[in-house]
């Protein structure tokens, strides 16, 4: 009996030590979130990392102290002066990692955050909003056909799913183009007391766009002009703060490479997994490829991501034969996957297996590259997800052949020239000092 009286009074100690706990932690997570001038929140299907980059660097060069944290390919913690840190993590990724991230980051002397969303399921996304962020502004990036098994199936299910994370008695900014899903999230701002504001590409122009040296999207640049518009940013201020932000790792620069004595175009698209976005991005690539090229694309397919093999399978044939002339595939579900192509019709001889199921070394991939190109020119796209065995190889290889020309966002982020004007001018101030008092020894 005795014994059972203690193990229940060491219980109620424990659960009342865990009540405290969570409330020191959560009364210390309101303040700091009060502290701020400006708190946005990142959502949407596609574009999501790269919009908080471009967002944050729009905040920084308006003069806001600003911390970003993204979440996409590469988890980022984005200082104020622009240089980023790599997010450890010992265990698998969760939404907790938010307050994590505020506790850290978001000292006193910060002004504003600006946070991708983490969350897929709706009620981790509202979690996330009302608790965890508790924006001013809430960006929708776009609607898309992509996470159904947790948003619904339809754009209007996915629509609604993406609408828990906006404010209450905020902004939500969102650059979707078709009225209906745009209406769509009006009314379901309106609900939680926040107005809506179009973010519409149409007001961007081709020299706001030459200002980037990667594959970037007017929609993406229209958020930016639109936050900065509402925080009194300068449209040069905010463009600029843009043109300086690093891009996501998964971004597409396009670098011809040699491959056994032939000129391959490297257009790595492994960050494009919806078909919009791909569809999209092929047809505005396609006047880069050189004329009568061989064109492979690369399938590579996570194991955990059996939808999105799924997906792809149907697009080659239905949307993408027009394309491409071969495709490889990597990763898992080969077979499966080359079932759906041929029986979509396209053709069997033109899927290239070398993924799970062939181990292949990377000379066999190269091999298998420099044996499809017809001609001297090739281009090689790869599509759906990034970490795959074989992806990895290919993209570590041809990251070697840049040599000194590679420099990972880690690197290009602690660039001086990148940062904030303010922290450039402390810089140069910090030269000029160093050098005047060597010159004086």
């Amino acid at each position: 009996m005795l014994s059972q009286v203690c193990g229940l009074g060491v219980l109620v100690v424990a659960t009342a030590a865990l009540f405290f706990y969570w409330h020191v932690t959560v009364r210390g997570h309101n303040r700091r979130l009060e502290q701020l001038d400006v708190r946005v929140h990142v959502n949407g299907i596609r574009g999501k990392s790269t919009v908080t980059r471009l967002l944050a660097g729009v905040l920084r060069e308006g003069g806001f102290v600003t911390v970003a944290k993204t979440t996409g390919s590469a988890a980022r913690i984005i200082a104020p002066t622009g240089a980023e840190t790599r997010i450890q993590r010992r265990g698998a990724p969760t939404i907790n990692e938010q307050i994590d991230i505020v506790a850290e980051h978001v000292t006193p002397e910060v002004e504003a955050l600006v946070m991708e969303c983490m969350a897929v399921r709706p009620l981790y996304q509202q979690y996330s909003e009302d608790y965890m962020v508790r924006s001013d502004i809430t960006v929708i990036t776009n609607v898309r056909e992509d996470h159904q098994e947790e948003m619904g199936e339809t754009l209007e299910e996915i629509a609604d799913s993406l609408s828990t994370t906006i404010p209450t008695g905020g902004v939500l900014v969102t650059a979707e183009d078709r009225p209906d899903l745009r209406e769509r999230l009006r009314r379901n701002a309106e609900k939680r007391g926040s107005t809506l504001l179009y973010a519409d590409p149409a007001g961007v122009s081709d020299a706001d766009m030459r200002g980037f040296d990667y594959l970037q999207f007017r929609e993406n640049v229209a958020i930016g002009l639109a936050v900065g518009r509402l925080l009194g940013v300068s449209r040069e201020a905010a463009l600029e703060g843009m043109w300086k932000s690093v891009p996501d790792v998964g971004v597409v620069r396009l670098n011809t490479y040699d491959i056994h004595g032939k000129d391959v175009l490297w257009v790595p698209m492994f960050a494009a997994n919806d078909r919009e976005s791909v569809v999209l991005t092929l047809d505005t690539l396609r006047a880069q490829f050189p004329p009568n090229a061989t064109v492979i694309g690369i399938l590579n397919n996570r194991r955990d991501r059996g939808r999105r093999a799924e997906l792809f399978a149907e697009m080659v044939p239905d949307d993408l034969s027009h394309h491409l002339d071969h495709v490889i595939t990597f990763g898992a579900f080969e077979d499966n996957v080359t079932k759906v192509m041929v029986e979509r019709g396209y053709g069997r001889e033109r899927i290239h297996h070398l993924g799970d199921t062939v181990q292949p070394s990377l000379r066999q991939i190269l091999g298998t590259v420099d044996r499809l190109i017809d001609g001297q020119q090739g281009v090689l796209i790869g599509m759906i997800n990034i970490h795959t065995a074989q992806a990895e190889m290919l993209i570590e290889h041809f990251q070697h052949l840049r040599g000194e020309d590679h420099r990972d966002e880690i690197e290009e982020s602690r660039d001086p020239s990148r940062a904030p004007r303010g922290v450039q001018r402390v810089v140069r101030a910090a030269t000029r000092t160093r050098q005047s008092v060597g010159g004086d020894g």
